[in-house]
């Protein structure tokens, strides 16, 4: 497989416009901030966004299938979330430390966020589940992250697997009873720090009735970082900038894609993260390129998607990269004002949260 490398931005042609984050702006009950899964996927709400009147529209997830037609394609990301939250002590003195796993470097060397941080000057040793596992922070690296080194008996993955939890976002406190729900169904590939959570709506029996309706499924992957939900500092949103994640296309994901754009069908991208690695992999004619490698890319209005036509997504923080994606879709009046009714009606926000089509 070729590698591809490719990072991009918006459109050259916003560069002269000021997009402040504060635009993108929006006032939000606490309450309305889901804490817990739904028992069944499925029921979740939909609203509908159609993006060229503002209109909405108020559905159950499940219906999802009446707004599919036969020669469409559905593309899903099937990274899977890693128990990437690890609680040990600093050897020593027993203080108590948290570390993140942000991205694996190389064999046992990761990229962590760690908290406390000061206290974790390089040299530090930890120690996991009474030193079932061991590190030693090497390096302080951009924005404070430390580089790890790992020592274990045995598989990394396994002392993991027992060790660590889930990395839910810090809005949610409630502790997640079952591993499983902040996961897709067609999760594969393990390597994220965030799920795609938009996919978390689906089950195997409703992708099933997909299928039979005649849409394709092309399975990409994206591996999300927390880069993806890092707030944006800069009130100029043209200075903010985008942790590098990694994507793989495979030749198969490509042709089915590029087959559907060639047949006239409509290209809908299941989260954020599928639509990111879709039009990264794209050339500027549209045509989906198989292969990996990373992206930076920030999406914001005045983008012009090359490969997206629909997209289905959860409810986003108010002045995020991902908001701001979704304004490129749909424009910004538009997801604010459907923003405004979901909040209206009491749709649950966020990663555990209710859906939205934009069509």
């Amino acid at each position: 497989m070729n590698a591809v490398e490719e990072s991009g931005v918006g459109r050259s042609d916003t560069v002269g416009q000021k997009l402040k984050k504060s635009d993108f702006y929006f006032e939000l009950p606490q309450e309305l901030i889901a804490q817990d899964p739904l028992e069944e996927r499925s029921s979740s709400r939909l609203l509908v966004l159609d993006r060229q009147t503002g209109a909405v529209s108020h559905h159950v997830f499940r219906e999802i299938t009446s707004f599919l037609q036969p020669g469409d394609c559905l593309v899903l990301n099937d990274t899977k979330v890693i128990p990437a939250r690890l609680l040990g002590e600093r050897e020593g003195t027993g203080a108590h430390v948290e570390v993140l796993l942000l991205k694996r470097r190389s064999g046992d060397l990761w990229e962590t966020l760690v908290k406390p941080g000061k206290k974790c000057r390089p040299g530090a040793r930890l120690s996991f589940g009474n030193g079932l596992l061991k590190a030693e922070v090497l390096e302080t690296v951009e924005e404070g992250n430390r580089l790890i080194r790992f020592f274990y008996e045995g598989i990394f993955e396994e002392v993991l697997d027992k060790l660590g939890e889930m990395p839910l976002p810090p809005y949610i406190t409630h502790k997640l009873q079952d591993k499983s729900r902040y996961q897709t169904v067609y999760a594969k590939y393990e390597g994220s720090a965030a799920a795609p959570t938009a996919g978390l709506h689906f089950t195997k029996e409703l992708l099933a009735q997909v299928e039979e309706k005649g849409v394709k499924i092309a399975c990409v992957t994206l591996h999300v970082g927390l880069g993806t939900f890092r707030p944006v500092k800069e009130e100029n949103v043209l200075e903010h900038h985008m942790h590098s994640e990694y994507y793989q296309v495979s030749k198969e994901a490509a042709e089915l894609i590029n087959d559907t754009k060639a047949k006239g069908g409509r290209i809908i991208c299941v989260g954020t993260t599928s639509c990111r690695t879709v039009e990264s992999a794209a050339d500027e004619n549209g045509i989906v390129r198989s292969g990996s490698g990373t992206t930076e890319i920030f999406i914001y209005p005045g983008y012009e998607f090359k490969v997206l036509d629909m997209l289905i997504t959860n409810f986003h923080l108010p002045e995020s990269t991902l908001v701001m994606l979704v304004s490129a879709l749909a424009g910004r009046d538009h997801v604010l004002n459907a923003y405004q009714e979901a909040i209206r009606e009491r749709y649950r926000f966020f990663s555990f949260g209710d859906a939205m089509l934009v069509t």
